[in-house]
C-alpha cells in the first residue's frame, strides 16, 4: 500500500538548525516540492545514519513523511555532499549565499525545477575552479531573479519598450534598461561595457560561463545592479553579502 503522504525528491540542505536533543530542523531545496523544513529524528547523535545526509549544502536523494505542520526525513542517499566547499572560505562564502539566497527568495513549498537545477549546477561548478567564482554567484543571481518574477528588461527599454541595442543606464523601478528618448531617473548608470554583459551573463547558461571573460571593474557594476535588485525585492538582506565583501577587499 502507497502511502501518500510520503514523497521522495532530490533536493540541497540549504539551513540546519538544532531541534531538542537529539534532533534537528533541515531545510531543503527540492526539486519536487519546492523548499521544505523537516525534522530529523536522532540526527545530532554521532552514530545517526541522518549526520552526513543533513549537513549543510548536501545533494542527496531524499524521502520525506508530511505531517501536520512539518515533514520528516525518513530516508536518503548522497549523490554529493560538496563538503569540499568548506574547506576553502572563498567557496565557503559563495555556497553559504547561495543557500541563503535560494532561502531568502523561495517561499515555502513553491516547486521551481529551473531554479533547482540552477542552483545543484552552480554548486557543481563552484566546486571546481573552471569558472570565475563571481561570474557564478552573478549568473545565479539573475536566474534566480528572473525565476523568482523579477526578470530584467534589456533588449528593449524598460518604459516605452522601444528595442535598443544598448544602454548606459538600468531603471531600478521598471527592471531594465533605457532609451535615449525616456528620463533617466530612479536608477543607476553603468557602462555600456557592463550593460552588454549583464544581458549576455543573463541569457547564458551556467555550464556556459567559461566562455565570458570580464574585467572586475564589469563585474564590480554587474554586482551593483543584482545586489540592488536582491536586497530591495525579498523579504531581507542576504546576511552573507557583507561576508562576500569582506572577502574581497
Amino acid at each position: 500500500m502507497i502511502n501518500l503522504s510520503t514523497f521522495e525528491t532530490k533536493a540541497v540542505i540549504i539551513k540546519t538548525q538544532d531541534f531538542k536533543e537529539n534532533d534537528k530542523l533541515v531545510w531543503l531545496y527540492t526539486e519536487k516540492l519546492g523548499k521544505i523544513t523537516a525534522v530529523v529524528r536522532g540526527a545530532k547523535k554521532s552514530k545517526s545514519k541522518f549526520l552526513a545526509l543533513t549537513l549543510p549544502l548536501c545533494y542527496g536523494e531524499y524521502m520525506v513523511y508530511k505531517g501536520k505542520n512539518l515533514y520528516t526525513l525518513q530516508e536518503g542517499k548522497i549523490i554529493n555532499s560538496f563538503q569540499g566547499l568548506l574547506n576553502d572560505l572563498y567557496k565557503l562564502t559563495y555556497s553559504s549565499y547561495l543557500c541563503e539566497l535560494t532561502d531568502i527568495a523561495c517561499a515555502d513549498n513553491e516547486v521551481n525545477i529551473e531554479l533547482f537545477k540552477n542552483l545543484v549546477t552552480t554548486l557543481y561548478l563552484l566546486n571546481t575552479d573552471a569558472i570565475d567564482y563571481e561570474l557564478l554567484i552573478r549568473s545565479f543571481e539573475l536566474k534566480l531573479l528572473r525565476t523568482t518574477g523579477y526578470n530584467l528588461t534589456l533588449d528593449n527599454c524598460s518604459i516605452c519598450r522601444k528595442k535598443i541595442s544598448s544602454s548606459n543606464y538600468i531603471n531600478l523601478s521598471y527592471y531594465g534598461g533605457i532609451c535615449d528618448e525616456c528620463p533617466k531617473e530612479q536608477g543607476i548608470f553603468i557602462s555600456k561595457g557592463a550593460y552588454n554583459a549583464l544581458r549576455f551573463l543573463k541569457n547564458l547558461s551556467v555550464d556556459k560561463l567559461y566562455r565570458l571573460n570580464l574585467s572586475q571593474e564589469i563585474k564590480d557594476e554587474i554586482a551593483k545592479v543584482t545586489t540592488f535588485f536582491i536586497c530591495n525585492n525579498y523579504a531581507r538582506k542576504p546576511k552573507s553579502l557583507d561576508m562576500l565583501k569582506f572577502i574581497k577587499e
